[in-house]
């Protein structure tokens, strides 16, 4: 479901207030919070490196000859010093790699993005930057402006990725990520309390929500 009307969101950072319109097909899309879930829940399992490991007893280093002999010795017999029951022996079930990954459709995560900052949207915690006003990199700047925005923090802020001085302005801000369009995950976005995107970036996080070829898919 998509409202009628397309939202206005304010444009921090420029000579004057304004107020711009965006698509209603991506941020004033429908929140559907299971797929919300399932996109989050793939994107931290996709983080996952599944790096455990442990030694069964042929990969443990040592143990080639009986410890004792077979027979006239009063004790059990045993084969090597590195069975799973011997201090130092491996392990009778070692885990291996594991791979955490959990399939989601791309309508799916699409709908799932464009739903989360929507959601931004309606909450009045979503709003454009204008680079131009960053000819340097201001760490100083940057907190002000967010400061005069009266944002909650964690903020994230999406710029591509030639719009080196809002980079190196924001990145140093406490409890502000700094990302890319191509780097957009659902999870960042449902983190963030408020989410600031360049006017230059704001193409690109359009492409990534899908809404064209979407509605192209129907």
């Amino acid at each position: 479901m998509v409202a009628s009307t397309a939202p206005k969101v304010p444009v921090l950072g420029g000579s004057e207030a304004k107020e711009v319109s965006l698509e209603a097909a991506v941020f004033a899309a429908e929140l559907k919070p299971h797929l919300v879930h399932e996109t989050v829940r793939a994107e931290l399992n996709a983080a996952r490196a599944g790096t455990r490991g442990g030694k069964s007893r042929g990969l443990v280093a040592g143990g080639r000859s009986k410890p004792w002999r077979q027979k006239g010795t009063g004790r059990a017999r045993q084969g090597t010093t590195r069975a799973p029951h011997w201090t130092g022996g491996g392990m009778a079930f070692p885990p291996g790699m594991r791979n955490f990954d959990v399939k989601v459709n791309r309508k799916a995560r699409r709908a799932a993005l464009r739903g989360a900052l929507s959601n931004h949207v309606a909450n009045g915690t979503l709003a454009l930057l204008d680079g131009s006003q960053f000819e340097s990199p201001s760490t100083r700047q940057a907190g002000a402006l967010l400061d005069g925005w009266d944002a909650t923090r964690p903020t994230l802020v999406v710029t591509t990725e030639d719009e080196e001085a809002l980079v190196k302005s924001f990145r140093n801000l406490e409890k502000v990520l700094v990302t890319v369009p191509a780097e957009l995950e659902v999870a960042t976005v449902v983190w963030a309390r408020s989410v600031l995107v360049s006017e230059a970036a704001l193409p690109s996080v359009l492409a990534r929500a899908g809404a064209e070829r979407e509605e192209g898919d129907q």
